[in-house]
């Protein structure tokens, strides 16, 4: 089927990047599992592809999949999340600096200041809710500006539109991790960004059985240096890994959904708890950053995070009670899943950023997944005691 930017989101979903399989009819793209394609003459190829970790039919039918659902003219697809991040940093060369955005994935702060950073990037963790001392962070040499909205874990939501206009005044590319909103609760494109990055992994997949990242971008020439980066490292998804995103961004919406209603409801329950001390979520008005969600959000999302009363010992206790909810890592899939970020996805952190941003033993992450909400109440519920 043929999709255009007009149609809808869950038409381009379904439909955008794929068409049936002309030799059978299939409707669903197939599994290219091939390493390599035949030429009819030396250099002589069907299209681009010629070695699939160049290109592969499956992975092409994901990467405009995606790029459709961003409002983007191309995607790019990758290995993980951190594949994406690293291409995006690999644009830099030494010496140039980065302005980043001090509450991120654990694996995002690693790879900046564990990897890149012995390379020369120089970085500049900033507060990114805070506009003046974002405007004070940039240097001459600023390159790029790396925003998480809602950020990891303390759901910040940054303000893209005044974030990228800053950018733009200092000659530096934007990128937005998009992950916890996927494509369809927020678009930063359209809100001035130049790159979008998703761990795929997580609400694009949805069912916890796939790892993978992916770029979404306008600009032609980000798009042919990202392009050569992920051909020269190599870290690009496997074709069943991509097969199955396709299948899971077609019921993207509407499992965003009934994310996003499911944490409404434990978000309001939980605030009037007596043994939860705070909550944090985007769609209270209770958060500080309220009304900016509000601006650049379709809805708030499936992430919760609350402070329970008390301290380790407590936490602790209620992720060992838990039924329902799976103490895991990871989040956005189907099933719920609540961790301790100190201990778990922040624990490469250092502790001094991580008491600074709040990450505290009494800090709890919920990934709210799309089972029967009640069911959900009552497991938390019981687990708080």
């Amino acid at each position: 089927m043929h999709t255009n930017p007009s149609h809808g989101f869950g038409t381009r979903a379904i439909h955008a990047g794929q068409t049936p399989d002309p030799s059978t009819g299939a409707i669903c793209t197939p599994i290219y599992q091939t390493s390599t394609f035949v030429q009819k003459s030396p250099g002589v190829i069907v299209e681009e592809y010629d070695y699939s970790r160049a290109a592969n039919p499956t992975r092409t039918a994901l990467e405009a999949n995606i790029a459709s659902l961003e409002g983007a003219e191309h995607g790019l697809a990758f290995s993980s999340g951190v594949a994406a991040t690293g291409a995006v940093i690999h644009l830099l060369s030494a010496g140039d600096h980065v302005v980043l955005c001090d509450d991120v994935y654990g694996g995002t702060n690693r790879i900046f200041h564990r990897v890149f950073a012995q390379l020369g990037i120089e970085i500049t963790l900033v507060d990114m809710t805070d506009l003046e001392a974002t405007k004070a962070a940039f240097q001459p040499n600023t390159k790029l500006v790396w925003i998480e909205t809602p950020t990891n874990p303390m759901l910040k939501i940054v303000d893209i539109p005044a974030v990228t206009r800053l950018a733009r005044e200092h000659g530096a590319i934007t990128a937005v991790d998009n992950t916890f909103c996927s494509p369809y609760l927020q678009n930063p494109l359209s809100l001035g960004a130049d790159i979008v990055c998703h761990s795929t992994t997580k609400y694009i997949g949805g069912h916890s059985d796939a790892i993978g990242g992916v770029l979404a971008m306008n600009d032609p020439n980000l798009h042919k240096r990202l392009k050569f980066i992920q051909l020269s490292e190599g870290a690009v998804p496997g074709i069943q890994e991509c097969f199955l995103f396709l299948r899971s961004t077609k019921t993207l919406h509407v499992r965003m959904d009934r994310h996003c209603d499911n944490a409404m409801r434990i978000a309001k329950h939980l605030e009037q708890h007596p043994k939860v001390e705070r909550v944090i979520y985007p769609g209270l008005e209770s958060h500080p950053q309220h009304a900016v969600a509000r601006k650049q959000m379709r809805a708030f999302g499936g992430m919760v995070t609350i402070y329970l009363k008390g301290g380790l010992a407590e936490s602790r206790a209620m992720l060992e009670k838990v039924k329902i909810f799976a103490l895991a890592e990871s989040l956005g899939g189907v099933e719920s899943l609540i961790e301790h970020p100190a201990i778990m996805t922040h624990a490469s952190v250092p502790a001094d950023q991580r008491a600074k941003l709040g990450i505290a033993d009494n800090l709890v992450r919920l990934s709210v997944g799309i089972e029967d909400c009640n069911d959900l109440i009552a497991d938390l519920d019981q687990a708080i005691g």
